[in-house]
C-alpha cells in the first residue's frame, strides 16, 4: 500500500516515532532579515525579508560514514551574542568596515553544533565539529528550497559534456533562466544569484573555505530547489603533457577527509534590495580568516605591464619580438615611463613542459632583468602554474626572494577539492614566509582568502579580456561585464585583465589572436580600471599601442590601485549598466559600462560636499557606435551642485578624475 507523505507524518507522529523539535528565529540587526532555524527529525531554516519568504524550510547536514550530523537533531545548548566589530580590509574596496551581526550557536547532541549569523546585508551559516578522531566526510546536504520561479543567474562548468564537471578555469558567461530550467547535465560555480522580481536578489556563495571542497550547485531541471555539490577526493593524480599541470585522473566516494575538531565553510546568502547594493556586499570577507600573516607592509599593489595577452606584439623596434632580454627590457622601459609598478614574466620565461620553474630558459637572464627592473623602480612578477610552485616550493620561494622578484602569478589550479584547497593554502603560508606576493589565476571564486593572507592580492575566477583571443561575438562580453559586478564581486576582487587599445562595435569584433581587440568602446575599457575592486591590475595591451595612445595610457596609470577610501555605486541594474564612485583622499574617480544598449545616464554630483573639483573626462565619441575607439576628452569644473549628462554608445562607457581644488 502507498502512504502518502502527510499520513506516513501523522502516523509517526502517533505511534511516537519521533517527537517534534523546536524552531529558533534570528533576525538581522535591523530586524529586516528573518532566519527560522528548525531543530527536528531533520535541521532545517528558512528565510524572509521584510514578510517576504526568500527560501522555504531547506535541510542541512553532513553525511559521515557511520551517521548524519542534522538528522534526528537534539539540542544540548544554546548561545547568542550581538557583535559590532571594525574590520580592518586592506588592499579591498574600503580600508576598513564596521561588521554587525546576529549569531546563535546551537550545540547538538552528538559533539558538534551549527552557527548561524545575521547581519543586515544576509545570513550565514556553518558546522562545526568537536570529535576525538579524524573522519570521512561523504557528502554535505545544503538545500536552497524556492517557492516560486524566480530566474536565476548562474555560471556553468565548462567542462566537456561527459568529462569531469569539476575541473575547469571558473570562467563562463551567465545563463539567465529560471530555477525549474537547470541543465541537468552541468553543475553551476558560485556564486549564483535569484531574483525576487521586485528588486530582492538573493546570492549563494560562501567564505573561509579550507581543508575542504568548494560548493557547486546543482537543480534537478523540474522543481524550484537547488542543492549544493562538491567534488569528490582526488584518489589518483595524473600530468597532462603540456604545461606539467596535473589533473585529476580518478575520484573517490567521499568528498573530504577532515579533522575532528573543526568549523567548516560559511553558507552565505546575501540578500539585497536594490541592485546597487550588491558590490558592495562585505559578507565573504568579513566571515573569512583574520590575516595569519602579521605585518604586511610590504606588499603593494599596483598597475603591470603584461605580455601574453598582447602576445609579447610590440613593433616598430631593432629586435625580434618574444621571450627575450630585448623585449623585457623593453616592457621595463614603458612601466618606468608611466610610473607602472610591475611587469609580469607570464608563461615561457621556464620551459612549461618540464615544469622546472628553478630554471629559466637560455634566452632570459633573469638576475640581469631583476636589477634592470630595479634601477627603473619596476618589479617584477614570475608567472608558473600551481602544482609547479607546489612541487617546488620552498626552493623556488627562497630562490626569488632573494633574487628580488615581488612575487608570483599562479595559474591553472583549474578544480576546487580539498587537495587542490589545501594546495592553495601551501602555497600562501610559503609565499608569505618569504614576502612574495600572489595573484591567482585559473582558481575558484574569492572566499575571503585575501583576508586572512593579505599578499594575495588579487584573483582570476573571471571572463575576462583573455577570452577575447578565442571567442566570437556570441560570448557577448558586454553583457557580462555589467553582471559580474554585482556578482562576481561579492566574492571578491577581479583580475579581469582590461586595458584593450582596439576596440571593436558589435558587428567589427573579430577573435584575433596575437592582435586581440575589445569588444565596446575604448571609454569602457577605461572604467574598467575604476568599476573594478582589483589592487593589482594589469594593463592587457602592448607597450608600442600605449605609447601611441598616451592620452589614454597617462589616464589609467593615474588612477591609484591603493589608498581607496570610499566605493560607492552611485547608479546601475544588473545586466544593463552600472556607475561607479571611489574616493581617495581628496579625489574621486567615476566609471560607468552600459551592455550593447545606447544609455544616457545624469550624475549627481551632491555626494562631492564642499569645495571645487577640476574634472577630466573621457567620453565616448561620437562616432562610437561605429568606431569604437573613439572618444572625447574634455576639463570641466565640478561643484556638488553640478548635474552632468553622460551619454554611453553601444557597449560603451565613460572615465572621470576629480581633483579637488
Amino acid at each position: 500500500m502507498k502512504i502518502s507523505k502527510l499520513t506516513f507524518t501523522l502516523l509517526a507522529c502517533c505511534l511516537g516515532l519521533w517527537v517534534y523539535g523546536k524552531e529558533y528565529t534570528l533576525k538581522s540587526p535591523n530586524g529586516k532579515l528573518v532566519a527560522t532555524i528548525t531543530v527536528d527529525q531533520q535541521l532545517s531554516y528558512s528565510l524572509s525579508h521584510n514578510g517576504q519568504l526568500l527560501l522555504d524550510k531547506s535541510a542541512i547536514a553532513l553525511l559521515l560514514e557511520d551517521k548524519v550530523l542534522g538528522q534526528d537533531a537534539r539540542i544540548a545548548g544554546k548561545k547568542t551574542r550581538t557583535v559590532s566589530e571594525k574590520i580592518t580590509s586592506p588592499f579591498y574596496r574600503v580600508p576598513s568596515f564596521v561588521s554587525e551581526y546576529n549569531e546563535m550557536i546551537l550545540s547538538l547532541k552528538g559533539n558538534y553544533s551549527v552557527t548561524f549569523r545575521a547581519y543586515n546585508e544576509g545570513v550565514a551559516y556553518r558546522f562545526s565539529t568537536s570529535f576525538k578522531e579524524p573522519f570521512i566526510l561523504k557528502d554535505e546536504l545544503a538545500e536552497f528550497n524556492f517557492n516560486r520561479d524566480y530566474t536565476t543567474y548562474m555560471s556553468y562548468s565548462t567542462a566537456a559534456k561527459g568529462k569531469d564537471p569539476y575541473a575547469m578555469a571558473f570562467q563562463n558567461l551567465y545563463v539567465k533562466a529560471p530555477l525549474s530550467a537547470f541543465d541537468t547535465e552541468n553543475v553551476a560555480f558560485l556564486p549564483v544569484t535569484v531574483d525576487y522580481d521586485n528588486g530582492v536578489k538573493l546570492t549563494i556563495t560562501e567564505s573561509d573555505l579550507e581543508a575542504y571542497p568548494g560548493m557547486f550547485i546543482k537543480g534537478d531541471g523540474k522543481t524550484t530547489s537547488l542543492k549544493g555539490e562538491f567534488a569528490p577526493y582526488p584518489s589518483r593524480m595524473d600530468y597532462h603533457p603540456w604545461r606539467h599541470m596535473s589533473y585529476v585522473a580518478e575520484r573517490s566516494d567521499y568528498i573530504a577527509k577532515s579533522e575532528g575538531t573543526r568549523s567548516f565553510p560559511w553558507r552565505i546568502l546575501a540578500v539585497s534590495k536594490n541592485d546597487t547594493q550588491m558590490p558592495l556586499n562585505n559578507m565573504v570577507y568579513a566571515l573569512a580568516s583574520p590575516n595569519r600573516i602579521g605585518d604586511y607592509s610590504w606588499v603593494k599593489g599596483g598597475k603591470v605591464a603584461w605580455d601574453w595577452w598582447n602576445d609579447w606584439g610590440i613593433y616598430g623596434v631593432d629586435f625580434k619580438a618574444g621571450i627575450n632580454m630585448d623585449t623585457y627590457k623593453y616592457y621595463i622601459d614603458f612601466a618606468a615611463e608611466n610610473k607602472i609598478e610591475y611587469v609580469v614574466l607570464d608563461e615561457g620565461w621556464y620551459d612549461p613542459k618540464v615544469g622546472d620553474m628553478l630554471t629559466a630558459i637560455p634566452d632570459l637572464d633573469l638576475l640581469e632583468l631583476v636589477r634592470y627592473a630595479k634601477s627603473k623602480q619596476v618589479n617584477l612578477i614570475l608567472w608558473t602554474v600551481f602544482n609547479v610552485l607546489d612541487e617546488q616550493l620552498e626552493a623556488a620561494c627562497k630562490k626569488y626572494s632573494e633574487m628580488g622578484i615581488s612575487g608570483f602569478k599562479v595559474d591553472f589550479l583549474d578544480r576546487d577539492d580539498q587537495t587542490a584547497v589545501e594546495m592553495v593554502y601551501r602555497i600562501a603560508e610559503a609565499t608569505s614566509k618569504y614576502k612574495l606576493s600572489l595573484d591567482l589565476h585559473g582558481i575558484y571564486k574569492p572566499t575571503g582568502l585575501n583576508r586572512t593572507y593579505p599578499h594575495i592580492i588579487n584573483f582570476e575566477s573571471v571572463f575576462g579580456m583573455e577570452e577575447m583571443k578565442w571567442s566570437t561575438i556570441e560570448k557577448d562580453m558586454m553583457q557580462y561585464d555589467v553582471t559580474m559586478p554585482y556578482i562576481r564581486m561579492m566574492a571578491g576582487p577581479v583580475d579581469y585583465t582590461p586595458g584593450a587599445m582596439r576596440n571593436a562595435s558589435k558587428k567589427d569584433f573579430k577573435d584575433i589572436y596575437s592582435n586581440p581587440m575589445s569588444q565596446g568602446t575604448r571609454c569602457h575599457q577605461l572604467a574598467a580600471y575604476i568599476v573594478h575592486d582589483s589592487p593589482l591590475t594589469m594593463l592587457a595591451d602592448n607597450p608600442t599601442i600605449y605609447r601611441e595612445e598616451q592620452e589614454c595610457t597617462d589616464f589609467i596609470t593615474s588612477i591609484p590601485n591603493a589608498g581607496i577610501e570610499e566605493t560607492r555605486i552611485l547608479q546601475g541594474k544588473m545586466g544593463e549598466y552600472i556607475v561607479t564612485a571611489r574616493r581617495i583622499g581628496n579625489n574621486w574617480y567615476i566609471g560607468g559600462m552600459t551592455n550593447w544598449d545606447f544609455r544616457e545616464v545624469i550624475l549627481d554630483m551632491s555626494f562631492l560636499g564642499d569645495g571645487n573639483y577640476a574634472a577630466t573626462i573621457f567620453t565616448d565619441g561620437v562616432n562610437a557606435g561605429k568606431q569604437a575607439s573613439d572618444y572625447k576628452k574634455e576639463k570641466q569644473e565640478i561643484t556638488s551642485q553640478s548635474k552632468l549628462k553622460v551619454l554611453m554608445a553601444p557597449g560603451g562607457g565613460f572615465a572621470i578624475s576629480l581633483k579637488k581644488r
